[in-house]
């Protein structure tokens, strides 16, 4: 199984273990007399099932990550960090970007002038320059999911 369909499957299974979770909470009380919708017991047994899985998967897709490298040696765990990282410095920089970009209305002259005091082109700049990097930097890690084996 290659990595990418690894996280494809840890993805499913996420979703199905939260469902399995609303679904017990659902049926874990009933009116007197009624009877559950569903057995939580058997749901219960549903969802250990899945959680045993997931575990097993998610141990395999970070072993296989810290294996996997790239041409330069790098791991693909250092690529992802490397990514997050760099995906919170572009979220931040382009707050920035768009609060000193933001125009101010003033109704008369008497009111307080708020003024930018940074560069916003040259910021504009820099938050196009790293989103080029970020996107050329998911690409060699989506690159190495559909290349990878997993362990």
């Amino acid at each position: 199984m290659k990595l990418a369909e690894a996280l494809s499957l840890r993805k499913d299974l996420q979703k199905r273990i939260a469902q399995l979770q609303s679904r017990i909470v659902n049926n874990v009380k009933v009116q007197e007399g009624d009877e559950p919708l569903e057995n939580p017991d058997d749901l219960m047994g549903e969802l250990d099932a899945n959680l045993k899985q997931l575990e097993e998967l998610i141990w395999r897709i970070n072993a296989t990550n810290m294996q996997c490298r790239n041409a330069k040696g790098e791991s693909l765990t250092q690529l992802m960090a490397r990514r997050d990282v760099l995906t919170m410095r572009v979220n931040t920089l382009r707050n920035v970007f768009n609060t000193a970009s933001e125009s101010q209305s003033r109704y008369s002259q008497s009111e307080i002038k708020m003024v930018t005091v940074v560069d916003v082109k040259k910021l504009g700049k820099k938050v196009d320059d790293l989103s080029a990097k970020l996107r050329v930097l998911d690409m060699e890690i989506q690159a190495l999911n559909f290349s990878s084996e997993l362990i």
